[in-house]
């Protein structure tokens, strides 16, 4: 047995385990991911800025990590908690062990975490603040820490994730890209590297703004179309981007993903809540009412768009997840613009959604407003 971890959550239960990543004290929101693979995705996800993710599958890192599976330029999350942490991993592309990655990144890691117990407690009280630890080994000193650290209703995380300046992006998952015709403005609030890849392997020209670009600076790259991401913290309190999404929502087509879904909505008029513990993980059915079809999707989001406030910002709901109902995409009746709440470009997880890229780049080629006839033809 290594060095003693503990977790503590606000309501005052403590979970003790063993210590395998780095040293110190972390506070978050605790969070459930039952994604079975896709940790170094995760890990590197800036979605999840804030939180400390439990991990629902019993055995994470036994195909251990490697340099091309990364999603951002550096890890986020507050701590990483897991039932059984592998000690020995096993893969052709591994470069080395989950443990001394969570070590390298400066990543508290505790393994040996009843975590079915654990997601069963968030899923009855939801997701609650928490505290990491292998200093603090005393309960009431790591509760008490825990009830100090500040909720995610209100909190504005996006500054603490995204870039300084504007960059050109050229990376795909294709050998041969598509030839790029279109030129794309992607607003990046944490956004993850693998929307970018496929705007290349689709065929775009791609430059990265950060998510503080106001609507000139943007316009002024002349772009095809604008696509706004993920990101974390609440997305009513990203008042800059949500400024210049009301700016832009009439002058280029736009396509929201997660974060730029529910920051589009605020810009068009309609309103957000908190989920009780949000949606995480790689198995989300997700009905597609266009076509009938249900898709399984990945998701990592704490918030959603009411759909009660879509008519009076003259929004269509496009998308329903299976679960709990609530919203999971809307298009715009009049303009080209459409959003949708889960991650299409996956990574980690299942590939049912890569369609939605297809929609985008046809929104930007007509400059007309996406209907049920084109989700049919371009669903497959």
């Amino acid at each position: 047995m290594g060095t003693t971890c503990k977790l503590a959550l606000e309501d005052g239960t403590v979970f003790t385990g063993e210590s395998v990543g780095a040293a110190g004290t972390a506070t978050g929101e605790v969070v459930f991911n039952t994604a079975m693979t896709g940790y170094q995705e995760i890990l590197t996800d800036p979605s999840y800025c804030g939180q400390i993710v439990a991990m629902t599958y019993p055995h994470i890192g036994n195909y251990g990590v490697n340099p091309e599976d990364v999603e951002s330029r550096k890890t986020y999350l507050s701590g990483f908690v897991m039932r059984e942490a592998a000690r020995r991993y096993s893969n052709r592309r591994a470069a080395g062990s989950l443990p001394d990655y969570l070590r390298r990144c400066g990543i508290i890691g505790i393994s040996g975490v009843d975590t079915r117990a654990l997601t069963r407690r968030l899923r009855v009280q939801g997701a609650m603040r928490g505290a990491l630890s292998t200093e603090i080994l005393s309960d009431v000193e790591l509760v008490a820490l825990s009830r100090s650290a500040p909720t995610m209703a209100g909190l504005d995380l996006v500054c603490r994730v995204m870039p300084n300046e504007a960059r050109v992006w050229e990376q795909g998952t294709l050998a041969t890209p598509a030839r790029a015709e279109l030129h794309v403005a992607a607003i990046d609030c944490g956004i993850k590297s693998n929307i970018l890849r496929l705007l290349v392997d689709f065929g775009a020209r791609v430059t990265v703004v950060p998510g503080s670009a106001g609507v000139d600076a943007i316009l002024s790259l002349k772009p095809d179309g604008i696509l706004v991401g993920n990101g974390p913290g609440d997305p009513a309190a990203v008042t800059g981007t949500i400024e210049a999404l009301r700016g832009l929502a009439d002058r280029k087509p736009i396509f929201g993903i997660c974060l730029g879904h529910q920051m589009l909505a605020l810009a068009l008029g309609a309103r957000t809540y908190k989920l009780k513990f949000g949606h995480h993980g790689a198995n989300h059915p997700v009905l597609n009412h266009a076509t009938g079809r249900v898709e399984i999707t990945s998701q990592n989001h704490g918030f959603a768009v009411s759909r009660e406030s879509l008519a009076a910002a003259g929004l269509i709901a496009t998308h329903t997840n299976l679960y709990d109902g609530s919203l999971e995409g809307f298009a715009h009746e009049r303009l080209p613009l459409f959003a949708v709440q889960y991650h299409p470009e996956a990574a980690p997880g299942p590939h049912d959604a890569t369609y939605l890229f297809r929609c985008f780049f046809d929104m930007m080629r007509t400059g007309k407003p996406l209907t049920g006839e084109t989700f049919k033809r371009l669903a497959g």
